[in-house]
């Protein structure tokens, strides 16, 4: 895999990509606060696919978004298709994990035309939140913004980021490396992270379940949706269950992994997708 970018509205979009002449060209999108060193595990599993793995706005060697912008899966999911166009890619599969499932979920609904097939790992749809909650979410989103921003934590090397990366998500240390190694920047004195320190702030708009759910059902193209079991605490296995019933043509597998199944498990993972983008 190589470096490449693409000049687009959102500003200079990077990624990591695979070029197989002929193969189905998939757009890989990562989680939140990863970025596109995510797919890295899985690529030598999935040798037949022309993959272009992004790190979204404002995560790994992408663009941030400009202050007056917000962080939503609505932006992101723009931000993919301006890639897609800047690829020269009419049409194009999803494979995504987390985060990158919601956008990814997002631009299936949003542009059926444009996308082949789907892969969601540990996500399909956003976070979704009581109608009840939308007052508080925007004082409390406002409040954020409002407040100065502290100065980033500077780790002394390599090695201490990757341990506080592992302390955080629970990762092992050789898939915590492949995040920390993309996602920092040098610095004075040391390392920092360099996606967008906004992105730790509260989303100033979430939609109601009832509303996830008429996107899923939006979701046209072949779906195969990927969980770890057991699962997250703030993603129920009924949620889930339900979401992906909803799919038009959706299959749900489920196997023994942690969040990052993709990466600490990628042999298994690749398995589950199979030959799913070949068909």
């Amino acid at each position: 895999m190589r470096e490449f970018a693409v000049d687009t509205v959102f500003g200079r979009l990077c990624g990591l990509r695979r070029e197989v002449p002929d193969g189905p060209r998939v757009i890989a999108l990562h989680g939140w606060l990863d970025n596109a060193g995510s797919f890295v595990p899985l690529m030598p599993h999935l040798p037949g696919l022309d993959l272009a793995a992004l790190d979204m706005p404002g995560h790994g060697a992408s663009a941030h978004l400009p202050p007056a912008a917000d962080y939503l899966s609505v932006a992101f999911a723009r931000a993919v298709l301006a890639t897609a166009d800047a690829l020269g890619w009419e049409r194009f599969s999803l494979l995504a994990h987390s985060l990158g499932a919601a956008v990814a979920s997002v631009v299936a609904a949003a542009a059926p035309q444009r996308v082949e097939r789907f892969v969601a790992i540990e996500a399909l749809g956003a976070l979704s939140e009581a109608e009840n909650r939308t007052g508080q979410r925007l004082r409390d989103a406002f409040a954020a913004q409002a407040t100065p921003r502290r100065s980033l934590r500077v780790f002394d090397d390599i090695a201490t980021a990757v341990r506080a990366r592992m302390q955080v998500n629970g990762l092992s240390e050789p898939v915590a490396r492949l995040l920390v190694e993309r996602g920092i920047a040098p610095t004075e004195g040391g390392f920092v992270w360099r996606s967008d320190p906004r992105l730790t702030q509260p989303t100033a708009v979430r939609i109601s379940e009832a509303q996830v759910r008429d996107l899923v059902r939006h979701i046209e193209c072949p779906t195969r949706v990927i969980y770890a079991d057991p699962p997250q605490s703030y993603f129920p296995d009924d949620v889930r269950r339900t979401r992906a019933a909803l799919l038009p043509h959706g299959e749900l597998l489920v196997m023994p992994g942690s969040h990052h199944l993709h990466m600490e498990d990628p042999a298994g993972v690749a398995a589950a997708i199979g030959d799913f983008f070949a068909r």
